[in-house]
């Protein structure tokens, strides 16, 4: 046997002894024990009831319908040469039209049709993906919105909007074939 089996022999045994002393039983537990019986002997706290938790209650949003603050406002072009007239009032008797229910950026031109009569209808696509057949005379918009003239790539209508001094204005606005 050489010197260096020898010594890892003496270390081995040394920490077996070591280990065997270190779990060898000793009944001293008498600092446990005392704890243990103190934290015992204390009164209990008294436990928090759960708290009650309140329902859930769900919120409608009411301006889901108003024109969104991130499109792009209605630019008033006074310098094309249309003359707006203010001297007019929306007619609040006549029978609204499906698409007055529905802003104008919630409104696309996705088509037109020219009838056997050369009479242009638009195709107009609503905020819930349906397309209605428009032509002109036909009311859309929140703005009592009548359409004037249907071409080629666009709809061109004349909206009644409030003046801001009580009366009403009538305002231009355009949709372009997408």
């Amino acid at each position: 046997m050489s010197v260096l089996d020898r010594q890892s022999r003496y270390i081995f045994g040394a920490c077996v002894s070591l280990l065997i002393a270190a779990c060898s039983p000793v009944n001293n537990f008498t600092d446990l024990e005392e704890f243990v019986n103190d934290v015992n002997s204390r009164p209990s706290a008294p436990v928090e009831p759960v708290p009650e938790f309140v329902p859930y209650e769900g919120f409608i949003y009411g301006a889901a319908s108003s024109r969104s603050p991130f499109d792009i406002p209605v630019i008033i072009d006074n310098e094309s040469g249309v003359v707006l007239s203010q001297d007019v009032e929306p007619d609040l008797e006549r029978i609204s039209e499906l698409l007055e229910n529905q802003s104008l950026s919630e409104l696309a031109m996705v088509g037109r049709i020219t009838s056997t009569a050369g009479i242009f209808e638009a195709l107009i696509e609503d905020g819930f993906g349906e397309v209605h057949r428009v032509g002109v005379g036909d009311y859309m918009g929140r703005n009592y919105g009548r359409i004037e003239e249907i071409s080629d790539m666009q709809l061109n209508m004349i909206e009644i909007v409030p003046s801001g001094n009580g009366g009403w204005v009538e305002r231009p606005q355009t949709l372009t074939l997408q």
